[in-house]
């Protein structure tokens, strides 16, 4: 689709009536939608990124750097105010060239501090959007497995068809997940020593009981939750080196995980608060977080292959079930391929313009 009045365009078909607009602003198509209350605002097309991927040859970990250097302001304007919060999310759907290769669509995550290699909520939503949007040229009843190519590797979703739309449950099958570190010694300003694990489910986060913090995940307020989990955070950047086997690129913490420390198996669900990027919490509990605990507490002899385990988000109280499938290997570290499940939801479709002369064009955070 071509913008309107020039510049990039977004989106899957351009509206007849839209508000006043620059002649060379963008016209920022999306579709919007939810897995477990957390947002997830799908730009179907980005004709930049897909230049980029088609004229370069890029991998989509180079597209990643060639659209937060170039593109970044998409990104702003849709994700922060006054059109975004603090808490949006997003995925730019790429379907052209070496960053999509072998798949149904490729995907890069947006979110409020830059762009993220993994992202389970999203994973599920764009399984839906791909079968509903036509993406996946024969799709398969009862379900349709959905290849994704994400910045840290191939992705499949499994998503339910009955011949006219997606459903749910949708379930994914992420990259290899292992333990980074466990009983990791930590000193966080303002809380003293803690032990930490550090799992990789696609991207790499620290997990530790919300009890070592003097907090409980439940009933804490969360604007405590954050600072302690954001303490956390820093902490561990500063004192633990992360390795990723295939790329550098990859080898950086996207955030802490706070649990209420019940990771030995069990029917009953366990409850986590997942604060990633920039002081941001994730309303759902996490997919790739899911991912990278199922890892832990399999290396840590907690739970068996097939066993499900159910995960509650302490701020929606909505629900995703993992995991471990089969282990594998992944560079050097003993692995696990996780089955993540969750369901995701349609909220609607928006069309967003930009004037030239708005200050604010692009977006502001208000934390």
């Amino acid at each position: 689709m071509a913008a309107r009045g020039g510049g990039d365009s977004v989106g899957v078909g351009a509206g007849r009536a839209l508000p006043p607009h620059s002649p060379s602003g963008p016209v920022l198509q999306t579709v919007e939608m939810h897995t477990g209350g957390e947002p997830l605002r799908i730009i179907p097309r980005l004709e930049a990124a897909e230049r980029a991927a088609a004229a370069g040859g890029l991998s989509l970990l180079s597209l990643r750097r060639e659209v937060a250097a170039a593109q970044d302001h998409v990104r702003r304007a849709l994700v922060h105010e006054p059109r975004g919060h603090a808490g949006m999310y997003g995925a730019v759907v790429v379907r052209a060239g070496a960053a999509a290769e072998g798949a149904h669509l490729a995907a890069l995550f947006l979110h409020g501090a830059g762009y993220s290699a993994m992202c389970g909520h999203a994973v599920m939503a764009l399984g839906r959007f791909a079968l509903d949007y036509g993406l996946v040229p024969e799709p398969a009843r009862p379900e349709t497995a959905v290849r994704l190519r994400c910045p840290c590797g191939p992705v499949t979703a499994f998503v339910p068809w009955d011949g006219r739309r997606s459903g749910n449950p949708v379930r994914f099958h992420s990259v290899p997940a292992f333990a980074a570190a466990t009983d990791l010694a930590i000193d966080v300003p303002g809380h003293g020593k803690v032990v930490v694990d550090i799992g990789y489910g696609g991207t790499f986060y620290a997990f530790l009981s919300a009890e070592q913090l003097g907090l409980d995940v439940r009933s804490s307020k969360t604007r405590d939750l954050v600072s302690a989990a954001s303490a956390v955070t820093e902490a561990v950047k500063k004192q633990f080196k992360l390795h990723h086997p295939e790329s550098e690129d990859l080898a950086f913490l996207y955030g802490t995980i706070l649990t209420d420390g019940k990771d030995a198996f069990s029917e009953e669900p366990t409850t986590n608060i997942c604060v990633f990027a920039d002081e941001q919490v994730d309303r759902s509990p996490t997919g790739s977080g899911v991912t990278a605990r199922i890892a832990l507490q399999y290396h840590k002899g907690l739970i068996q292959l097939n066993q499900t385990r159910t995960f509650r988000s302490s701020t929606t109280g909505s629900l995703f079930t993992g995991k471990a499938v089969k282990e594998a290997k992944f560079g050097d570290y003993n692995a696990v391929v996780v089955e993540v499940s969750g369901e995701a939801f349609y909220t609607g479709t928006a069309t967003f313009t930009v004037e030239e002369e708005d200050p604010l064009k692009y977006g502001f955070l208000f934390k």
